[in-house]
């Protein structure tokens, strides 16, 4: 069965069960709400549904169900890698299942006819000023990609159903994902290559593609696999999943909605993140440990030398998570076991700060997670391989990102969700309801 087969009988196996909880259920309470999360950007408020990942504070992201390490496990191999193919994990996301080898490669096959990115795209792109970011010429390459938008398309004809309205979406969908890589491999050829643009090779999977269309060498394809699948998804709550689902309950199309999506996964507090803390580590290796081993001395007296002078620890720290971000684990994992970069010296400097910096966080007492996240780890492997313009780094993300935000807009048209309209209130009502509730 093909995969907009199966993700149909899925969707329409699916509909009665949210039916009925909001029939049936719809008034029981799962959670309060309390004024540090109304001022604290809704922190920890339980008012989203996605099926496609959950993040638990202790374990770290599930996908369907699956720890990280048993995605990578389950899911089908590319040749010659032991990481599973982007396609697979498209196929596993949407559906809840662990794909054949003959269902991966038909979404393969897919996205092959998917992938030709008009001509008038890379027009746009090359219309923008050279230097703008490189998250700019992405956003405004999904923009420029709108106008062909098969959901608007439908939305637009007078033939509007809802119940079939997901099929559009998974149509846009599918392009986008299959063609993001294209245009990603496009900006960095554009910036950093002197335009030295590279043909796609028909007979690659999407990750082994897009390191071929980068100049990279073979090792890299398990690089791009591997870090489009780590950065996919990390449940419905964070700002570019967030925004995407919200812009998108508007019936805005799917090129609409990932655009926006794009622009918060820029933001520092965001995507952006993994720029800023390779830079920060950079300058760190740069003023201690230039041309000295990475001693635990040297490196928590480096630390401790940071917090004293009112600066944090760039990469450490996480809004949900209170352990080690498995995704700085499977990072990790890879730099150990890969020769070369195992004795890489900025990785060093790295795993030795994973090695003393929750001690010294812990002793510092003034965070509440200790421990590294995604960021702390994933600009030292592009560094390796040559990647040395890190305010690429967030493209990369993009590319990755959006295989969890069109899976979870499929979903969402699927399942009917409804317009997102939260509502507010003023800083003195909760100046009455905090004096009330001081009072009882």
């Amino acid at each position: 069965m093909a995969l907009k087969e199966t993700l149909k009988q899925k969707i329409e196996e699916h509909r009665p069960r949210t039916t009925r909880l909001v029939k049936e259920f719809g008034k029981v309470k799962i959670d309060e709400v309390t004024i540090d999360q109304c001022i604290g950007g809704a922190r920890d408020i339980r008012c989203m549904v996605t099926d496609i990942s959950y993040l638990d504070p202790q374990e770290g992201i599930r996908f369907r169900g699956k720890t990280i390490p048993e995605t990578f496990e389950a899911l089908p191999k590319a040749p010659n890698s032991k990481y599973p193919t982007v396609e697979s994990f498209w196929y596993f996301l949407l559906t809840g299942d662990v794909p054949t080898d003959a269902q991966v490669a038909e979404v393969a096959a897919e996205w092959k006819t998917r992938q030709q990115v008009p001509q008038y795209v890379f027009d746009a792109i090359r219309a923008l000023p050279r230097d703008s970011h490189p998250m700019v010429m992405l956003s405004v390459a999904l923009l420029t990609l709108q106008k062909d938008s098969k959901f608007a398309g439908f939305y637009n004809s007078g033939k509007f159903n809802k119940m079939t309205a997901w099929e559009y979406v998974y149509e846009d969908a599918s392009d986008i994902v299959a063609r993001i890589p294209i245009i990603a491999a496009f900006i960095y050829n554009l910036k950093y290559r002197n335009d030295k643009q590279i043909a796609i090779d028909p007979s690659l999977d999407m990750g082994a593609n897009f390191a071929h269309m980068i100049g990279q060498k073979e090792e890299y394809k398990d690089v791009a696999r591997m870090y489009f699948i780590l950065h996919s998804d990390h449940e419905s709550g964070n700002v570019s999943a967030h925004t995407t689902h919200l812009v998108h309950s508007a019936l805005s199309d799917p090129y609409y909605a990932y655009s926006a999506g794009l622009n918060g996964l820029a933001g520092p507090l965001h995507g952006l993140a993994n720029q800023e803390v390779l830079d920060w580590t950079l300058k760190f290796q740069e003023k201690y440990c230039k041309d000295v081993e990475p001693t635990e001395e040297l490196i928590k007296a480096a630390l401790w030398d940071t917090l004293n002078a009112g600066q944090v620890i760039p990469g450490y720290g996480h809004a949900v998570l209170r352990k080690t971000d498995p995704r700085y684990t499977s990072q990790r994992e890879f730099c150990l076991n890969t020769p070369g970069l195992n004795e890489y010296p900025l990785f060093k400097v790295i795993a030795k700060i994973f090695e003393v910096a929750p001690g010294v966080l812990t002793e510092h007492g003034k965070t509440k997670n200790p421990w590294p996240n995604v960021d702390a780890q994933s600009g030292v492997i592009q560094m390796y391989y040559g990647l040395t313009e890190y305010d690429f780094y967030t493209v990369l993300f993009g590319v990755g990102r959006a295989l969890g935000c069109m899976a979870n807009i499929t979903w969402d048209r699927g399942l009917g969700y409804a317009l997102e309209r939260p509502k507010s209130v003023t800083t003195a009502m909760l100046e009455k309801w905090a004096e009330a509730g001081g009072r009882n």
